[in-house]
């Protein structure tokens, strides 16, 4: 569509706005007169009468009222376009508040913030690392690392990188008590479990026909991921956790990875960020980062196993 057509239709939406010529004229730096003709040449185009004008008052008519919601969403689509190229060419500044747990952000975001700060000189970044579920809008966060299935919300979503649940144990536990061999076998083992108190123990295994649950039980439950690794590495017993905080220990021996046909994949880990109407250069810079270091199959390779 020529740009002279969007200057009209710019036009008319401000006279709708305005109700007058002249208002509209004097905002847009034009005068009665070229108002006027541009909102002619408008509906000659149409071949409809968008404008009802006396002497005094300016008022739609009906065709004018539903070419006013429709021009309004065009203008508004035609800004977002603009804006978005716009924010392409412009470097990230100001300061970039981010959420994300605790073990995956010591693990694998703390260790890149360095190269990050580098690439992005005009940037500063406030990084939070807690377990909780923060509010995005309320709290003044940009964006949040999350993991696994996300609970529907406004916010947008993208994947950073993949994930899977892994049981394994010591080598020292096994050697006293043997390795399980199939879901089943965990309800002979002390297990080590992530949980809230009061909730059921069940460890789920694959998905639809080959769908496993098992309710284990075993002598700690804590809600800290770093209280049940220790236990597990001190050998007392499983413990069936994501595969970003395992890695390490896998890399030194210390952990032994159990029932792999049957591990569960989870949804990932993804960057999630309030809807709005584009996406600001300092949190696009950010995702894009944490896309291209953690997003990469041989990431996962070296670190935990994927």
């Amino acid at each position: 569509m020529p740009i002279d057509r969007f200057a009209a239709v710019s036009t008319f939406l401000r006279v709708a706005e305005t109700g007058s010529f002249s208002a509209a004229g004097t905002a847009l730096g034009l005068s009665p007169s070229a108002v006027s003709k541009q909102i002619s040449h408008l509906e000659d185009r149409l071949g409809a009468r968008l404008l009802n004008r006396t002497t005094r008052s300016v008022h739609l008519t009906d065709m004018g009222r539903a070419f006013l919601e429709r021009g309004r969403a065009a203008l508004t689509a035609l800004e977002e376009a603009e804006a978005a190229v716009t924010d392409l060419t412009q470097a990230p500044r100001g300061t970039l508040r981010v959420s994300m747990p605790v073990g995956f952000g010591r693990a694998h975001v703390a260790p890149l913030i360095p190269d990050f700060l580098g690439r992005h000189p005009d940037l500063s970044v406030e990084l939070e690392q807690n377990d909780r579920l923060v509010n995005l809008v309320e709290e003044g966060f940009d964006v949040a690392v999350r993991m696994g299935d996300l609970a529907d919300s406004s916010l947008i979503a993208r994947r950073v990188a993949p994930m899977r649940r892994i049981v394994c144990a010591s080598p020292g536990y096994l050697d006293r008590h043997g390795a399980p061999h199939t879901p089943r076998d965990l309800t002979d083992h002390a297990c080590l479990v992530f949980a809230q108190a009061g909730r059921v123990m069940e460890w789920v295994f694959g998905d639809g026909a080959d769908r496993h649950v098992v309710r284990v039980k075993g002598r700690l439950t804590s809600n800290s991921n770093e209280t049940l690794i220790h236990a597990a590495l001190a050998g007392h017993g499983l413990v069936w956790l994501s595969n970003y905080l395992l890695g390490e220990h896998f890399r030194h021996g210390r952990l032994v990875r159990l029932l792999e046909p049957y591990e569960t994949h989870e949804a990932g880990v993804f960057a999630v960020y309030p809807a709005a109407r584009h996406l600001s250069p300092k949190v696009r810079a950010f995702i894009d980062f944490l896309v291209d270091r953690l997003g990469r199959s041989d990431y996962w390779a070296v670190s935990s196993l994927e």
